[in-house]
């Protein structure tokens, strides 16, 4: 199996095969929790002004997301693990749009099939590589707000490669890295209630959920996802 590593929408173009579009803090690790409060579907959109717009067609809908980490106005809900863990979204649809994790799923082309990734789910996304065992995998690092790398993506990214591989990465060392990485220190500030401590925590339960999330129908600009059970993969 031929895998790449790839950053940010621009790389996400050059994703062929399989392709795992991770973003760890926190878009695709809160896509996790969706389904796991019941929802039905997610559908993940790069736009605001069309997330907005189909809020507006449909009101009983779920607007979920965030721009530069903060909560958007009029929406029910930001891209907080934390605001999602205890809700019921028993048969809801949600609207989903981030600064970066769903500007790059929805900027995959080419590759043949496209899940989401993150440590709350990655071992059921190693389990689903290895049942399919595609000639090219390609692992996408989300990023932050799609214009530098981030380093939870990159060793989320790197966690799904080695286990593929056969070789057994230490998370323990991943978690201790990356509580104290700079790029964490807005989850400890408790000043900061944007980035909640909780929602570190929450991001990364390792292998929490045993599914994994599928890109399916597409359009310009929106991407709907469906939960993938292991006894189904």
């Amino acid at each position: 199996m031929d895998i790449n590593i790839f950053h940010l929408s621009s790389g996400a173009r050059e994703a062929r095969g399989m392709a795992v579009v991770i973003d760890v803090f926190r878009a695709f690790s809160v896509a996790c929790y969706f389904f796991s409060r019941g929802a039905a579907r997610v559908i993940a959109l790069q736009d605001v002004a069309q997330a907005r717009a189909l809020k507006a067609q449909h009101p009983q809908w779920i607007l979920a997301g965030e721009r530069k980490g903060e909560k958007l106005a009029g929406f029910d809900c930001g891209n907080s693990p934390s605001e999602i863990v205890h809700a019921n979204l028993s048969g809801k649809v949600v609207l989903h749009t981030t600064h970066a994790g769903t500007q790059s799923l929805c900027a995959v082309s080419e590759a043949d099939e496209i899940l989401t990734g993150s440590f709350v789910n990655a071992g059921a996304v190693v389990d689903y590589i290895q049942h399919k065992q595609p000639g090219v995998l390609s692992l996408v690092c989300a990023g932050i707000e799609d214009k530098t790398q981030s380093l939870e993506d990159l060793r989320c990214a790197e966690f799904i490669r080695d286990s593929v591989r056969g070789v057994e990465p230490r998370f323990e060392h991943i978690l201790a890295e990356l509580r104290a990485a700079p790029s964490s220190a807005k989850f400890f500030d408790p000043l900061n209630t944007t980035f909640p401590e909780t929602d570190f925590e929450l991001c990364l339960q390792l292998s929490k959920f045993p599914f994994v999330i599928r890109r399916t129908k597409t359009r310009e600009g929106m991407c709907e996802l469906e939960c993938v059970e292991k006894v189904r993969i």
